[in-house]
């Protein structure tokens, strides 16, 4: 299983979670980079986010929980970022935003909120590399998985199956063991977890690992 971390916290700094994914080793650091608009929260500045991701050699996951997504590509296509995912609600030209991310050379995916149909994402699965479902309504960390995600992953994954299509599902919020072992068995591909791995970094990242 793959496993993006999180490093949005209210306890630990995170270029202090960041020193500790760079020994434990997951897949991506997942950067929530929120503009007090989309969500009530706000996160950092891209200067913020250069500055503690810099203590780790790790892939960058960014997700986009912002009005306007466009005004954020270049800053992070400029740091050691491997996908920008953006949220279809905010978004009036998805093709357009796709082409965009695309043309700095790098991986997209777009993310859709819990209240969502998943049919609205079907005529894009061609030309994206991940849906990201979330799994909780997007803003606050700690919440809890609200079940009928699972249902939406089964459905999104059957139709990337059935077309042979090569996009990875990934689910965020609310992600612990047990949450994890319902999603893999859903079709996800990718956990997406913050406040579980927190409790303890290294040990929690290899469970998910061997879901």
């Amino acid at each position: 299983m793959k496993v993006s971390v999180s490093v949005l916290s209210n306890e630990i700094k995170p270029q202090d979670i960041v020193k500790k994914l760079d020994l434990a080793r997951p897949d991506y650091i997942h950067i929530d980079i929120m503009d007090g608009k989309f969500v009530d929260n706000k996160t950092w500045s891209a200067s913020e986010v250069r500055k503690f991701t810099s203590y780790s050699t790790l892939p960058l996951e960014v997700h986009l929980m912002v009005k306007n997504p466009e005004k954020y590509i270049e800053d992070y296509a400029l740091m050691n970022t491997s996908i920008i995912i953006f949220h279809y609600e905010v978004v009036k030209d998805i093709n357009e935003m796709i082409n965009i991310v695309k043309s700095y050379g790098l991986k997209v995916g777009i993310s859709i909120n819990p209240e969502t149909n998943i049919n609205v994402l079907y005529p894009y699965l061609n030309l994206i590399d991940q849906v990201l479902i979330m799994g909780v309504h997007p803003g606050k960390s700690g919440q809890k998985f609200i079940i009928d995600t699972l249902d939406k992953i089964k459905n999104i994954k059957n139709i990337i199956v059935d077309n042979n299509y090569k996009t990875i599902v990934s689910v965020d919020g609310g992600i612990n063991d047990e949450i994890g072992f319902l999603c893999k068995q859903a079709g996800v591909d990718e956990l997406v977890s913050a406040s579980f791995i927190h409790k303890d970094i290294i040990n929690n990242i290899k469970i998910l690992k061997n879901i």
